[in-house]
Formats: structure tokens, C-alpha cells, sequence
């Protein structure tokens, strides 16, 4: 059976190889768009904690690297790659970086954005808004800039 939603969807990693999301049936995924110059930086710590903590019960961490918010996110794939493991210890998926807004939005956001809206609208306000997909690939959160990691870890948790 052909995969549909979510699981049609694929992305670039930010080392190129492709990520097919069919990949990723049966387990809870948390999308992200991050950036490596921004206030909420220090929450990729957090990010990796929950992955650590989670992973193997089957949740899956996506950073979506994104400069459309301040110039946030000015460097290559590799720059982000080398910030992200020497300051933050990532070891979670980390994607090409992309648009979340706008006509040239990556297509995982346009789905994930037209599956949960906030407060009645798609539009990314910023860097580290968080999406939560369930085992099924229902988009079941979306939670805003301010959330914390650990204030996801009990919907995760639960999900698991």
C-alpha cells in the first residue's frame, strides 16, 4: 500500500542523502526548525536530552535548519552540523537547511503547517516551533518557540 500524509513526505539531510518519511511509520516524531544564533539555541541540549531519553523507545528528533527568521541560520550544512555536535552533543537527524515560510517553504512544512495550525494560522513565527506526529503519522501538536523540549516530554512520552 502506497504511503500517504506524512509518510509520502521526504527531505535532504544535511549531509545529502535523502530521508524517505515512510522510514518513519511506527515511531513519534518531533519536527523542528533550529537555528545556531538564535535565544532559543540552547534548547537543541534539551532536544538531544529528550532524544537520548526517548529514542529507543521509538522517537525520532528532525532539525530543520532555517535562516528565514533574523539571519539566524547563516551557515553551510557542515558548519551546523560541527556547532550543533561540539556545543549541543546532537546526535538527532539534522536536514538540509530550508524555508518554512513562504513560497518556497519546504514541502514538510506546508503539510505539517496545514495540519496544525496556531491560533488559526500556518505561518512559522519563529525559530524552535516544535510539531509532534504521532505512531500514525497524525500531526497531534504543535507547540510554539517558548515551549521547552521538557514541556513536550509528557505528550511524548505518551505517544511512545
Amino acid at each position: 500500500m502506497a504511503s500517504s500524509g506524512f509518510y509520502a513526505l521526504s527531505a535532504q539531510t544535511a549531509s545529502g542523502a535523502t530521508l524517505d518519511f515512510s522510514s518513519l511509520q511506527g515511531k513519534v516524531v518531533v519536527v523542528v526548525n533550529v537555528a545556531s544564533k538564535c535565544g532559543f539555541t540552547g534548547q537543541y541540549t534539551g532536544l538531544q536530552q529528550m532524544y537520548e531519553k526517548f529514542k529507543d523507545r521509538g522517537l525520532v528528533v528532525l532539525g530543520f535548519p532555517c535562516n528565514q527568521f533574523g539571519g539566524q541560520e547563516p551557515g553551510t550544512e557542515a558548519e551546523i552540523v560541527t556547532f550543533c555536535s561540539r556545543n549541543h552533543g546532537v546526535t538527532f537527524p539534522l536536514m538540509s537547511k530550508v524555508d518554512v515560510n513562504g513560497p518556497d517553504a519546504h514541502p514538510v512544512y506546508k503539510y505539517l503547517k496545514s495540519a496544525k495550525k496556531q491560533f488559526m494560522v500556518e505561518m512559522i513565527k519563529w525559530n524552535f516551533e516544535k510539531f509532534v506526529v504521532d505512531r500514525n503519522g497524525e500531526v497531534v501538536a504543535r507547540y510554539s518557540s517558548m515551549a521547552t523540549p521538557a514541556l513536550l516530554e509528557a505528550e511524548v512520552e505518551k505517544l511512545l
